[in-house]
């Protein structure tokens, strides 16, 4: 039996669809237009032409790798929804002050992008976690469900971050109710 793999992605203008035959290492590919309403539209008809184009069976299909860079763009661009940042006390302009390597090392008058988030919604809660994921003091979840209720006033639609240690999901929901 054929052994191949589906590769997706859904960009900003086009959806690229690549098929790899691991027994004889032929490939097919298909570029369409992104559907941005629906991207699942695209993928649809772009993995049906190829497949017909191929005369390829779905259950040949062991493996499907999908990656979108619509997210990253309507980052870049600033188009996506109104973002706020809950944080551990004492990192709110992480964002702002900004670790990173620069194309001009030396260039002490290199413009900065704004930051993702606006100061006005970056909120801090109190609480820390050790670098052994020990809590040195617990998440004060009366603070937290006040930072949310203030975010949600200012019309941040949905806030959500996980980093080492993430909280359950019923505890999530209940400090966002």
């Amino acid at each position: 039996m054929p052994h191949h793999s589906l590769g997706i992605d859904i960009g900003g203008t086009f959806t690229d669809i690549v098929v790899y035959d691991h027994d004889s290492g032929r490939q097919w590919s298909r570029k369409v237009l992104t559907t941005h309403e629906d991207p699942a539209r695209a993928v649809a008809a772009g993995v049906a032409a190829l497949l017909a184009e191929g005369r390829l069976a779905p259950e040949h299909f062991t493996r499907v790798v999908h990656a979108t860079t619509l997210f990253t763009n309507a980052l870049i661009e600033r188009k996506g929804a109104r973002t706020g940042l809950i944080t551990t006390a004492g990192f709110a302009d992480t964002l702002e002050i900004g670790r990173e390597r620069k194309y001009e090392l030396y260039d002490l008058q290199i413009a900065k992008p704004e930051p993702l988030v606006p100061r006005n919604l970056r909120l801090e809660v109190t609480e820390r976690t050790r670098a052994d994921g020990g809590v040195e003091r617990r998440l004060d979840t009366r603070q937290l469900e006040g930072r949310v209720r203030a975010l949600v006033r200012a019309g941040v639609v949905f806030t959500d971050g996980q980093q080492v240690k993430p909280q359950p999901p019923r505890k999530r929901k209940k400090a966002a109710a």
